[in-house]
Order: C-alpha cells, then sequence, then structure tokens
C-alpha cells in the first residue's frame, strides 16, 4: 500500500477527487491524503510542504484540469513525463538557480510536458513557449513544477495527471474553461491511475 498525496488547486477538483475516490467500485489499494493547493505556484508549493512536514508519502499526485495545446482535445486525460516552469528566465552562466530551468521527471507515460507558470495562457503565449523549448505536446498549469520542487527536495515522486480543459490555439477560451469544468466532474480515471501505479 502507498501513501498518496494529492494536491488539488481548486475546491472543484477537490470534491471531484474525493468523490471518486468514495465512489471507485473496488476497495483502494493505496491510502490518500487530498490537499487543496490552491491556484498558483506558492499556494502549491506550500501546501505541498506543509503535508511533507507532517506525514511521510510514497507518491504525491497533482490532479485537476489544464489547458493545452492543440495537439490535445478536450476531456483528454493525460499524464505527462515532465514538468518544468514557462516563467523563469536566468540569465547565462548563472550558478545554482538550475531548479529554476531543468525539467523535473515525472511518473507518466504521456509524451508530453506540462509548463507552469502564474500566468493564464493564451494562443500567443502557448504558441512562444512550445517554440522557445522545442515541445509541440504541452500542458499548461500554475501548479505542478512548483509541487514538484518541493518534493524533489524531499526525494518524493511526482506523477501529474490533467483533463484537458481548454485549447486556446483551437480558440477556447475562459468561458470554454467554465463551461469544461461545470460539466466534466468525474475524475474516476485518476483514481484508476493511481491505483494501478
Amino acid at each position: 500500500m502507498k501513501n498518496i498525496l494529492v494536491i488539488t488547486p481548486m475546491a472543484a477538483e477537490r470534491e471531484n477527487m474525493l468523490a471518486a475516490l468514495n465512489n471507485y467500485p473496488n476497495p483502494l489499494l493505496n491510502a490518500y491524503t487530498i490537499r487543496r493547493g490552491y491556484v498558483g505556484k506558492v499556494y502549491a508549493a506550500a501546501a505541498t510542504a506543509l503535508a511533507m512536514d507532517e506525514e511521510k508519502f510514497d507518491i504525491v499526485a497533482v490532479v485537476g484540469y489544464a489547458a493545452a495545446s492543440k495537439e490535445f482535445s478536450t476531456g483528454d486525460v493525460v499524464c505527462p513525463r515532465e514538468a518544468r516552469y514557462h516563467d523563469a528566465r536566468v540569465p547565462e552562466g548563472l550558478d545554482g538557480v538550475s531548479f529554476l530551468t531543468e525539467p523535473y521527471p515525472l511518473l507518466g507515460t504521456d509524451d508530453a510536458t506540462i509548463y507552469t507558470g502564474d500566468s493564464f495562457v493564451g494562443k500567443e503565449m502557448i504558441e512562444e513557449i512550445k517554440e522557445r523549448f522545442g515541445t509541440p505536446r504541452a500542458l499548461f498549469d500554475m501548479e505542478a513544477t512548483a509541487v514538484c520542487q518541493i518534493a524533489a527536495q524531499r526525494g518524493v515522486p511526482v506523477v501529474v495527471m490533467k483533463m484537458v480543459s481548454d485549447t486556446p490555439e483551437k480558440g477556447c477560451d475562459a468561458d470554454s474553461f467554465e463551461r469544461f469544468v461545470t460539466e466534466h466532474t468525474d475524475f474516476a480515471a485518476f483514481v484508476e491511475i493511481l491505483e494501478n501505479l
């Protein structure tokens, strides 16, 4: 049995995850602690650090909705292989800050990177990030890499599981996101992934 810390940014994501765990049709193989991390890097890092100071975990999972590049469709469940910041710009040759620029490996198996930054992304920003990093298949959030940074300090692996809520390159906007989140509340796929790690 693994002890898994689940970080969910929004209240709706927390409720959806709790419901999925409570309604799982089989006995759960793992123990789960659900913490709401709130939106943004600082909140996510703080929630993760506080939880990990209180209890030892085998895995940290970041669960919820995310914007994605046009290579994905709304409703896709994606577990990317790496996470990195898109808003960290460090002068060349500056030592000691590789945690801001290097990717963090994830337990996911999907050929994708999740980019974290304290910005809501639109079409132009997504295109610029994809070009800068040379990564066509991308997800975008405001928490995952910050969680990875805290977990890496403690030697705990991270899995990121996101349901694609909007694809700005295809014309999705804030209203598209709000509609999707209201209509897509079933997080059973996330529980299934965690139970089979």
